[in-house]
């Protein structure tokens, strides 16, 4: 299912040429297809093997400056979607149309498919590491092999498309010990290849710091996130970045380009290259770019789509991305990567004097506002250094900016949390509150 095979389908030119018949002045069609492998473990063993298929396409014209989007899925025909593409622009505004021109006609396709038999193998793996260690631990998990292709075609002679075959896995090793439940889950989302043993000591090493269950720290502390929960922190960063937030005077950092916005040590960027989650073009067909958006805690940029990008009078940044295949672009990011510290994560503990560990979380992180107030669903408490146990009952409050004005150390430890790349790192300035145990 490469992206060549969408190029061929000639729905897309079906769509465009009638929608302009029908008195369309302008068009877009976008086209997606999915084919997904998961397998899935369950109770330490094989359950389940699935194949399942999507494919969708979204179809947007303007009439008169009036939008109209229409949405179908599988076999479609061509008159029905710009009939009612039509007749929903009869109850929008005008607006301006904002279509992209040709850049490039292809882009290599990226990742490489993986058997299923392969897949089997490598959570058959992870999990005899992690049982091998702890009999009485029950391991659930599912691997999978994702392949997707995008396609995206206009009236401005605008017609790019790419294949992206993604691997990812997850496993949770649920221990009961007497009237005491833990659980303990982490990931991979990669290219090419997956690595169960990290995955697996990824899991032993939480396991071991939960054999004992402890008192959490109270009051203002230092607290280490790691790198599975430091994206927390940068979600509230992403919306604070986002132009359309600009443009509604909603970011806290609207008016401070070139100003110090966190701590000096922090650099935030986006690469189209990088990792899993690179893409060569988002869903207005802008080819996407490096862009720092923090460099050595300075804000440089803000990311846009070509609405907001020309309403700020930066063009776009290539960051128009649909939410789903029914919605208009909107400002978004494919990758969000935080430059990585000198510290691995042993050295981050030896720094706690008496400190807090977040690992996992219930609930989610915090507003634009940047205020938030979380339950630590995994955490661990660190004295003079060293990880004393599990803390249970506990919750961290505070505010992001002010946590990251106040970051102590960055680890060297970084890894793809979905899109966000981040290292493990300690900020104070936050509050734990617990019961003892």
């Amino acid at each position: 299912m490469g992206s060549e095979n969408l190029s061929q389908d000639t729905l897309a030119e079906q769509l465009l040429e009638l929608a302009i018949k029908s008195g369309a002045e302008a068009a877009e069609v976008y086209q997606s297809r999915s084919l997904s492998r998961p397998v899935f473990f369950e109770a330490n063993r094989l359950k389940q093997l699935e194949t399942s298929q999507s494919e969708g396409t979204a179809l947007r014209l303007w009439r008169n400056g009036q939008p109209g989007l229409t949405v179908a899925y599988g076999s479609v025909t061509a008159e029905v979607m710009v009939e009612k593409a039509l007749g929903l622009s009869e109850l929008n505004h005008p607006e301006t149309v904002e279509l992209a021109s040709n850049f490039q006609p292809s882009y290599p396709d990226l990742g490489e498919s993986v058997p299923i038999e392969v897949l089997v193998d490598w959570g058959k793996e992870a999990i005899a590491l992690i049982r091998d260690a702890y009999p009485d631990v029950v391991c659930n998990g599912d691997w999978e092999c994702d392949i997707e292709t995008t396609r995206l075609v206009n009236t401005k002679g605008l017609d790019c498309h790419y294949t992206d075959t993604t691997l990812s896995c997850y496993i949770s090793a649920e221990w009961v010990r007497g009237d005491d439940f833990l659980s303990v889950s982490d990931g991979q989302t990669k290219r090419g290849e997956l690595h169960p043993e990290r995955l697996a000591n990824q899991i032993l090493q939480r396991l071991l710091w939960a054999r004992e269950n402890v008192s959490p720290p109270t009051g203002r502390v230092p607290i280490l996130f790691t790198s599975k929960a430091a994206d927390m922190l940068w979600g509230t960063v992403q919306a604070a970045l986002n132009g359309k937030r600009v443009l509604e005077v909603a970011s806290p950092w609207a008016e401070r380009l070139g100003k110090e916005v966190v701590a000096p040590s922090l650099t935030l960027y986006q690469d189209p290259e990088a990792g899993p989650y690179s893409c060569p073009f988002d869903d207005e067909g802008t080819p996407t770019k490096s862009l720092v958006f923090i460099q050595n805690g300075i804000l440089q940029h803000f990311y846009g789509d070509r609405t907001t990008g020309r309403q700020l009078g930066t063009d776009t940044t290539g960051n128009g991305f649909r939410p789903g295949l029914g919605s208009y672009p909107t400002p978004g990011l494919f990758n969000f990567l935080i430059q990585p510290g000198s510290a691995s994560l042993p050295d981050l503990i030896e720094q706690l004097d008496d400190g807090l560990i977040v690992d996992q979380m219930l609930g989610g992180g915090g507003s634009i506002s940047g205020d938030f107030s979380i339950n630590v669903d995994l955490g661990y408490r660190v004295q003079n250094g060293q990880v004393i146990g599990r803390v249970k009952d506990t919750m961290v409050a505070g505010n992001v900016y002010t946590a990251l004005k106040q970051l102590v150390t960055l680890g060297n430890d970084a890894d793809w949390n979905g899109s966000c790349y981040t290292p493990s790192l300690i900020v104070e300035g936050l509050y734990t509150t617990g019961r003892s145990n």
